[in-house]
């Protein structure tokens, strides 16, 4: 039987993996796959504990809108991320030191 607990320390274990990622990388895509973990991390969170909401299931419906912001986030992360690359050649956030035009 799996319980709140099992989807608890599994939810923690991807956003440590996320944590991680975000503050060890240095490179624009692999930190924007970290904040994606952690977002998963607490979708996760939001369903475990939806399953005790039998009447409304709210966490399935947070779950859901977060999902998709989720995914307009990455969207919009992943355009200012090309963008970055066609003016500096590089992707590398501690080579870009400003962000105004020349």
């Amino acid at each position: 039987m799996i319980t709140l607990t099992h989807f608890l320390v599994v939810s923690a274990c991807i956003f440590c993996i996320g944590l991680y990622t975000v503050l060890s990388k240095k490179n624009a895509i692999m930190i924007l796959v970290g904040i994606e973990l952690m977002i998963n991390a607490a979708i996760l969170n939001f369903v475990a504990f939806g399953k005790y909401d039998k009447i409304s299931y709210g966490g399935q419906i947070f779950g859901l809108f977060a999902i998709v912001l989720a995914a307009a986030a990455v969207a919009v992360g992943l355009a200012i991320v090309l963008n970055v690359y066609r003016h500096y050649q590089t992707i590398n956030p501690d080579e870009i030191n400003e962000l105004k035009d020349k």
